[in-house]
């Protein structure tokens, strides 16, 4: 499949009296979704929209968004997903840079659209995603698909470009990644044998729809043909209620999503027999949150995929095999996975050898996943495809075997006293001590050694521990050099993004104000 409308077409052919969608109390089925895809595709034909041209969403989760990303790529145009975590401002930046002409709304964000409206430079038509009565100067989008006659789809495909995911933030100004048809349906087509799922699964969207890893999720249902149970946004009690009461056998969470799940205090009250894969990815899952969901879950199956945006996104996997604590697979837990088929793997050195098995440097690629590059970006593209590789900005290392370890984004190394630390081990480290319910390990500012490790932790509740009993716990598992220095506890939550990352610029941001370096 090199079209994003040929997986509707296809699936609606031979599941198309299945359930598609699920959003409470509404279900519609493949045939159903095919038909409303095909008139919003008309409808926004009719407003003007040409191929090529970007169409954005800014919303919560919800079967109309699921409908919109094929909608939008059945007429030929381009979808770019907003992150909703943002702030207004951020808002302005992706929605101009992109040159969207028209963005998707629901009522969580009428209010922000409201107060920026007068700074969108591009946009010419506003699409209301709400049950109620548009707003005014809006499009409702249930008449775009009432009112429109189905259309054929357009013969976008291949290396035109299906979808504009602007990266989130965190590391930096935003970057709009720009990924084809070929990368969406390629990556999917890459992936799927190494997820044991089949038209009979029932899929939980609750990890941010505008966020590829959850965009790829209903690239691959659709293409498989499963059910997919829509919940606005992840909440723990939610999602655990939601496993039980719509039989959930396939849910992507990340890791960080995973941890509030598994130590909920009441999980054991719920029936989760129904759930076979529990998938995981977007960041390092500390290996004490594997363990306690394999003890509360013991008979669902864990699958780590790892990868980025630029990579359509999956790079590697880690399959139930290897999360194990037992047998010839055992050890692998700390691994990030083994290259799908279709991609070259290679760890390179800052000249671009590549290293042998055991040493660390940059995760690099090729493959028909990798991006058509930044937009109006052109020099950081050519920064980032170098020789025909993508530079990931991970570093890591592989074994005998071909597992990838992950031991830290290139710029989450701290350098301290000319040793470097890299963050991700420390708070493996720290996971594993039984009071600790979050940790993120930033380097901050030493006058002698550069930077000292430092650990920001949030305890369990009823749970406490000291600093430096913290600290020798973690002389036990790792060189001392490693260890964090200080720690620092707090009662609130570790700040997010929208896609459920610790936001470790905004933790370091206080120790980095007006100093020359500043990691991010």
């Amino acid at each position: 499949m090199s079209s994003l409308s040929q997986i509707i077409r296809h699936t609606a052919q031979i599941h198309g009296d299945r359930v598609a969608t699920r959003l409470g109390g509404r279900s519609r089925t493949w045939r159903e979704i095919q038909d409303r895809v095909s008139r919003l595709a008309s409808g926004l034909q009719g407003l003007g929209i040409e191929e090529g041209d970007r169409v954005a969403v800014l919303a919560l989760n919800s079967d109309r968004y699921f409908e919109f990303y094929f909608g939008v790529s059945w007429a030929g145009a381009v979808y770019v997903p907003v992150n909703n975590r943002l702030a207004p401002a951020e808002f302005v930046h992706w929605l101009n840079d992109s040159g969207s002409k028209a963005v998707f709304v629901d009522d969580n964000y009428v209010a922000a659209i409201a107060e920026i409206r007068d700074r969108l430079e591009t946009l010419q038509h506003f699409v209301y995603m709400g049950d109620g009565d548009s707003p005014d100067g809006y499009l409702a989008f249930e008449d775009l698909v009432k009112f429109s006659a189905p259309v054929k789809a357009s013969g976008r495909a291949g290396d035109d470009m299906a979808g504009l995911f602007y990266t989130g933030g965190t590391t930096g100004k935003s970057k709009g990644v720009m990924l084809s048809h070929r990368n969406h349906s390629y990556n999917v087509l890459q992936a799927l044998p190494y997820f044991d799922v089949s038209a009979d699964d029932v899929f939980l969207h609750s990890a941010p729809m505008f966020h590829l890893a959850d965009g790829f999720f209903c690239l691959m249902a659709a293409t498989l043909g499963c059910r997919n149970v829509i919940l606005p946004a992840f909440e723990p009690t939610r999602v655990l209620q939601t496993m039980q009461n719509e039989g959930i056998t396939t849910a992507l969470l990340v890791p960080t999503m995973i941890n509030m799940v598994v130590n909920q205090p009441d999980i054991d009250s719920y029936d989760l027999s129904s759930l076979r894969h529990l998938i995981y990815g977007a960041s390092p899952m500390p290996e004490a949150v594997i363990l306690k969901a394999m003890e509360v879950i013991p008979h669902a199956e864990l699958t780590q995929a790892y990868g980025q945006t630029e990579a359509s996104p999956v790079i590697t996997v880690m399959g139930p095999e290897y999360h194990t604590t037992t047998g010839p697979k055992a050890g692998k837990l700390k691994g990030a996975g083994r290259a799908i088929a279709g991609i070259d793997l290679a760890i390179l050195d800052d000249d671009g050898n590549e290293l042998p098995a055991g040493e660390v440097g940059e995760v690099c690629i090729m493959g028909d996943n990798v991006m058509l590059g930044y937009w109006n970006l052109p020099d950081i593209t050519a920064e980032t495809l170098r020789d025909g590789w993508l530079h990931t900005g991970d570093g890591g290392r592989l074994d005998e075997d071909g597992m990838l370890y992950i031991v830290d984004r290139v710029k989450d190394m701290i350098v301290s006293g000319g040793e470097n630390v890299y963050s991700a081990e420390t708070e493996q480290a720290i996971y594993q001590h039984p009071a600790v319910a979050e940790c993120a390990v930033i380097g901050i500012p030493h006058e002698s050694w550069g930077e000292q490790v430092h650990a920001i932790v949030v305890l369990k509740a009823g749970e406490s521990v000291t600093e430096q009993e913290l600290i020798d716990h973690c002389k036990t598992l790792i060189a001392g050099y490693k260890c964090p220095k200080s720690i620092q506890f707090r009662d609130e939550p570790l700040p997010l993004s929208g896609a459920g990352k610790i936001l470790k610029k905004d933790l370091r941001a206080p120790f980095w104000e007006n100093r020359d370096r500043n990691v991010s």
